[in-house]
């Protein structure tokens, strides 16, 4: 493999020259730039990553652990991520906590050894329902910057973007209310992790601030059987006649109960969950969606972290981003 040694003798220039050349250099002049760009094409050279590394002390590379791969949402989100780092001339090591505390604090620690500059995460269920922070606080103390996103530990100084969860569950069912739906029922299968609880309390507020309402809140446990549980739901409680459901899978299992049960959607009953557009399209007729825009979180979290990697000697405070939803309507609203 030739070197840059090699490539400035041929050039007849210093080696300085060659590699401010390959970067871009403003004091290198454009016909040089040129000629030391053509020659390393000729022989295909390729900079030796570990040892810039360890020269400049960074990797260029970011740790992105995420709780389930299978996630859709979370998935868009690591497509955001990777797309933005990539812009930024950063790589990404991805690592799945599979929602276990051990698991992520496993891949803290590996990829903390020298291999990133920084992390990017969505904190995994386990550890929100221990409330164990302290190894995110080891890594930060280390130097190593995190910012989470969706899910966050509130108790961790460090950057965040996260989306307005209980405004838009409060909006969404006063938007039902303005419907004139009587028995706004609530669905959830994430009430373990904070966003779960944030879109609950949303719904609840909206509710308890309309006298003529009242809570109707139906939470599903991993190990049910969700269609079983929330068409039992919908035939024990006839009178409901909207559902707001925290997650997608709830959603569409509702709309698709209801149907089955003889109810006619959105007339007699609206449906409103949080999903994305591909996920609404498999409820018939078409879920009205809560959009996250999961993909500008993931470039959002990535600029931050990359901006406060090349900035630490600004020593800037934590910063909290909120991306807004979208309330996408479609056919299970009558709107």
């Amino acid at each position: 493999m030739v070197t840059l040694k090699q490539l400035a003798k041929e050039l007849n220039v210093s080696i300085s020259t060659v590699s401010k050349a390959l970067n871009n250099s403003e004091e290198i002049g454009e016909d040089t730039v040129r000629r030391v760009k053509e020659l390393a094409a000729l022989y295909n050279y390729k900079p030796n990553k570990v040892a810039l590394s360890l020269k400049q002390n960074k990797t260029k590379t970011i740790g992105v652990i995420i709780p389930n791969i299978l996630n859709h949402f979370l998935a868009k989100v690591l497509f955001g991520i990777e797309r933005e780092a990539t812009k930024l001339g950063y790589n990404i090591i991805t690592c799945i906590s599979n929602e276990s505390l051990e698991k992520e604090k496993e891949s803290l620690q590996i990829l903390a050894n020298g291999s990133v500059d920084g992390f990017i995460l969505c904190v995994a269920e386990e550890t929100q329902m221990k409330n164990e922070v302290e190894h995110f606080r080891r890594t930060i103390s280390q130097g190593l910057p995190i910012v989470m996103f969706d899910r966050v530990a509130h108790d961790v100084l460090c950057d965040k973007v996260i989306v307005d969860d209980f405004n838009a569950t409060y909006n969404a069912t006063k938007d039902l209310i303005t419907e004139n739906r009587k028995q706004i029922a609530f669905v959830s299968n994430i009430q373990g992790i904070s966003v779960g609880k944030l879109r609950e309390r949303g719904y609840a507020k909206a509710i308890l601030e309309n006298q003529k309402q009242e809570l109707l809140i139906l939470k599903i446990k991993k190990k049910d059987d969700h269609q079983k549980k929330i068409k039992s739901f919908l035939k024990k409680n006839k009178n409901i006649d909207a559902v707001i459901a925290a997650d997608s899978s709830s959603g569409i299992i509702a709309i698709n109960a209801a149907v089955n049960l003889g109810v006619k959607v959105p007339k007699e009953m609206s449906v409103i969950g949080f999903a994305s557009k591909s996920d609404a399209d498999h409820a018939l007729p078409r879920l009205t969606t809560i959009r996250q825009h999961a993909k500008v979180i993931g470039a959002n979290a990535a600029k931050m972290l990359i901006h406060r990697l090349e900035n630490m000697h600004l020593n800037e405070d934590v910063k909290t981003k909120i991306v807004k939803t979208s309330l996408v309507q479609a056919k299970s609203t009558l709107k």
